[in-house]
């Protein structure tokens, strides 16, 4: 299991909703979580075999900015 953490421009519900929509339909991933008490609002993937690009890619796409975090 890989664990991806970005950072993203995700602050509100609603903005959460809009990611659980497109990530629930990823079957490589076994558990995400956001912390939004962070100044960079980190979104954390558990997956197999999923392209942090490919993530990046999707949120970008819905409006939502996101980065890798290197760790």
């Amino acid at each position: 299991m890989n664990i991806l953490v970005f950072s993203t421009s995700v602050k509100q519900k609603r903005q959460v909703n809009k990611v659980t929509t497109l990530l629930t339909k990823i079957p490589a991933i076994a558990q995400w979580n956001f912390d939004l008490e962070d100044c960079d609002n980190i979104l954390r993937i558990e997956a197999e075999n999923l392209s942090p690009r490919y993530i990046e890619r999707l949120l970008i796409g819905a409006g939502i900015h996101c980065r890798e975090l290197e760790y």
